[in-house]
């Protein structure tokens, strides 16, 4: 293997790279110098010239306003519009629909509350959570309905004990008047002057009135079974009965009212937020249009 032969002594390594750049600089310069010249002497130099100026140009183009957009953009922009509006207008029908369907939940919501209630009173149950449901949805439309609800499901009675204390009662309601006091017969024959010219004999017997009276509360007309009981001759023994089937009375016409309010309540009436129901009732009537006046006719 042979030795690398060293530098010469005196001259150091960095010295001498130098001088090597700067003889290929100087070769590269002369060069470009000679192409240069000949390029020019052959009539080249100015169409290279005229080249890249056109390309500097091209890739630099001078700033000055921006070009209108074309057609088919402003076509696209009024399409994007008109289906926002579009979307719009449905999304305020879905909202009255929203609200509509709201509003006749509301109501149905109320009117099976009432039916439920309907139940419990002829069962002559308690009405536990219907209470608070009748209180929170009808007590800003009826209070006076519900507070008789309330007060009746206290103390609840049903047509099937109303006619068995009826029954029971019976000897009594029909007790001859010879065992009666004389206000009380008094009373009775003052009560009989009008009874007689209305009611044949048959008719004004004890025990035919008080069939009467049982058939009046199977059919839930309990104002005429009281009417009927009230012309006994012993009525006094059933004041107990009579205020007992005037509270169902009461109860029941409490109910028709609120079944009444759920359907046609026009804004007391609240859902299960307690918040009014502002949907007008589908069952209510409709005001008739009002129809042009006529005009008066000029005098001839």
């Amino acid at each position: 293997m042979q030795d690398i032969p060293s530098a010469p002594p005196g001259v150091p390594p960095q010295r001498r790279s130098a001088g090597m750049t700067l003889f290929v600089a100087l070769i590269a310069f002369v060069i470009g110098a000679g192409l240069v010249a000949w390029l020019a002497t052959r009539g080249y130099l100015p169409t290279l010239l005229d080249a890249a100026n056109t390309a500097t140009l091209t890739t630099t183009p001078e700033p000055g306003p921006k070009p209108a957009p074309p057609a088919a953009q402003m076509s696209q922009i009024a399409t994007v519009e008109g289906r926002l509006a579009m979307i719009e207008d449905r999304m305020s029908r879905i909202d009255l629909q929203t609200s509509a369907a709201a509003g006749n939940a509301g109501r149905a919501e109320g009117l099976l509350i009432a039916f439920a209630a309907r139940r419990m009173v002829d069962r002559g149950e308690p009405l536990g959570y219907l209470a608070d449901q009748l209180r929170l949805r009808f007590m800003n439309a009826q209070p006076r309905a519900v507070q008789t609800l309330v007060d009746f499901a206290a103390n609840p009675v049903t047509i099937d004990a109303l006619s068995a204390r009826l029954e029971a009662l019976s000897p009594e309601l029909t007790v001859s008047t010879a065992n009666r006091s004389l206000w009380e017969r008094t009373r009775q024959e003052i009560t009989s002057l009008f009874v007689v010219r209305r009611d044949s004999a048959a008719l004004a017997n004890p025990t035919a009135r008080i069939e009467r009276a049982r058939l009046m509360l199977t059919a839930k007309r309990i104002d005429s079974a009281i009417g009927e009981v009230e012309r006994l001759p012993g009525a006094e023994a059933a004041d107990n009965w009579i205020a007992d089937a005037r509270r169902y009375e009461a109860a029941q016409k409490a109910l028709d009212l609120l079944e009444t309010t759920a359907m046609l309540e026009p804004n007391r009436l609240q859902d299960s937020t307690g918040h009014s129901v502002d949907q007008p009732s589908p069952l209510a009537p409709t005001a008739p249009a009002e129809e042009p006046a006529p005009e008066a006719s000029e005098g001839v």
